[in-house]
Formats: structure tokens, C-alpha cells, sequence
């Protein structure tokens, strides 16, 4: 003890006589505590480690398109970081404490409190519950695009708490899990574009779905835009018989995400092919019938 008192300052020396402080017991006490937090700094960064080593374990290497393994790997990895950073953090304030005084009591009393607070935030463990079990299912994962909640968008973050969404507009939406009851899945395994286009009614109908199968057909053969599609384009045929046109439906079915890409693209393609073959696609037209009375003049319609 003396020895040690020596090797300090001497302000703070005087400190600890003053104060009647065991300075080896607070020495000690203070390396717990620093061993404490490095533990739980390696803790954090071993855990973001392993995230890191599953997403690069899930990944193909082509950044166009995300795989199923894909989009449930980077979910995975944003759950780690985020609940080992709450579990370590938590886990060092209690070591902490513990150094000093005796938590034992402490625990027992938070226990009681965490009960009170439970039925205080009824939904906030309603919206851990729902998270666990999205995760535990996987219905959706980080980058699939999804409709919840009455909002769309691509799934950017996902904790254990809530969703975070960003659509088509750049908007961020971030929505508790407890507020989920529908999930709609638009890019899981593959995905359709479903694309309806009008003809005009003197048009030759089975010439017309010919020309409409043979371009969805030449475009799915096409290296550019082979890749995107995850199975043979389909003309259903006539979808519906219209005021000003008869409706022709082609299925395009792609890989995940790439349905209003390829749907865009088809548009331009059978936009220019109808032109060539001759096909109009009309617009909106309206036959007047004008009447005129009994006995009035030709030329001039009653009012």
C-alpha cells in the first residue's frame, strides 16, 4: 500500500488520504472495469466480423440481382450487429455496476419494474414478438421490395423492433413490426410482369397475338435481356373487350426486381413492332348519334 501510494501523483495522494480510500481496491477496480469494456468492444467487433463472413458467404458476386440466400444473409447480419450492440452494451453497464456494488438487489427490483413497464409498453413488446417471428419465417429480408402497413418500398434496415422501408420516391418509412398484418412479397423467388395492351377492333386477332409472342419471345432471347428473365414469355391472348380497344395480355416472368424493367423495355419493343406490322393502338373514341325531330330542318339538331 505504501509503495503504491508513492508510485502516485501527489494531489492524488492527497485525495485518497483525505477520503479514507483504499487505493489498490479502487486500482483493481478500475482495471476491471476497463477489461470489462474491451471485452465488450472485441464482443461487438467479433460479432460484426461473423455478419460480415455470412454475407460474403451468401454472395454470388452479381450485385444485379439478389438471390433468396442473399437478402436472408445481409438480414441476418443487420439483426446481429444491432442485437449484439444492445446485448454487450447492456451486459458491460451490469459488469460495471457489479464492480461497485452488489447488483443482486438491483436486479431483483428492475425485475419488478420491468414487469410494471411490460404493461406500459404493451406494443413495444408486441413489435419484438412480431420481429422475431418475421425473422425466424423469413416472409421477407433486407432488399426485397415489399407492401406493408399500406406502404411500399425496398427493404433497407430491419431490426428486431420495426422495418424500414424507402420507396419509389426516396421516402423513408419506418414502421413498427406490431403494426404489420399483412405482409405482400412483390420479388420473392421470381417475379411477372403482367403487360396489357390495346388493339384496335378491326384488327386480325390471331395475326396480332402471333406478332405479340414472337417479340416477347425475341426479347427473352436477347443477351441483354435474357438474364433478367426466369422462364419463356407467355400471350395469354385477349385479356377484355374495351370501349375503344381489345386488350391483348403477354406474362413476362423474370427473376426477382426485374419485372418493371422488362415490363418498360416490352413496351418500347411492341410499341415499335405494332408500327411496323401495321396494328394500331388506338385511342379513346366516341360515336355521336344525332337525332333530329319530326319535321325539323336537315341541317340543324335539336336543342
Amino acid at each position: 500500500m505504501p509503495e503504491l501510494l508513492l508510485a502516485l501523483p501527489d494531489w492524488i495522494n492527497d485525495v485518497v488520504k483525505a477520503l479514507d480510500i483504499d487505493a489498490a481496491g479502487l486500482i483493481w477496480n478500475l482495471m476491471r472495469v476497463v477489461l470489462i469494456w474491451v471485452g465488450c468492444f472485441i464482443g461487438i467487433r467479433a460479432v460484426r466480423v461473423v455478419a460480415h463472413r455470412i454475407e460474403r458467404a451468401v454472395d454470388d458476386g452479381d450485385d444485379s440481382t439478389l438471390t433468396a440466400a442473399e437478402k436472408r444473409g445481409r438480414t441476418i447480419s443487420v439483426l446481429l450487429r444491432s442485437v449484439a450492440r444492445v446485448v454487450f452494451i447492456l451486459l458491460g453497464i451490469l459488469l460495471t455496476l457489479d464492480v461497485f456494488i452488489d447488483i443482486g438487489p438491483l436486479l431483483a427490483g428492475a425485475g419488478i419494474l420491468g414487469l410494471a413497464f411490460s404493461f406500459g409498453a404493451q406494443s413495444l413488446v408486441k413489435d419484438i414478438i412480431s420481429g422475431f417471428f418475421y425473422l425466424l419465417e423469413g416472409q421477407f429480408a433486407v432488399g426485397d421490395i415489399i407492401e406493408i402497413a399500406g406502404r411500399a418500398g425496398v427493404v433497407e434496415r430491419m431490426t428486431i423492433r420495426m422495418v424500414v422501408l424507402r420507396d419509389l420516391k426516396g421516402v423513408v418509412h419506418m414502421i413498427p413490426n406490431g403494426e404489420i398484418s399483412t405482409v405482400s412479397n412483390m420479388t420473392r423467388t421470381w417475379s411477372r410482369a403482367v403487360v396489357d395492351v390495346g388493339v384496335a377492333y378491326d384488327t386480325d386477332l390471331d395475326r396480332a397475338i402471333r406478332v405479340f409472342q414472337d417479340e416477347a419471345e425475341t426479347m427473352a432471347a436477347d443477351p441483354e435481356w435474357a438474364g433478367k428473365f426466369d422462364g419463356p414469355p407467355e400471350v395469354l391472348g385477349i385479356e377484355g373487350l374495351d370501349d375503344s380497344a381489345i386488350t391483348v395480355r403477354p406474362l413476362l416472368r423474370t427473376r426477382p426486381a426485374q419485372q418493371w424493367s422488362v415490363q418498360r423495355e416490352f413496351h418500347r419493343r411492341i410499341k415499335g413492332r405494332l408500327d411496323r406490322e401495321g396494328i394500331e393502338i388506338p385511342f379513346p373514341q366516341r360515336t355521336l348519334h344525332v337525332r333530329y325531330p319530326s319535321g325539323g330542318a336537315r341541317g340543324a339538331p335539336a336543342l
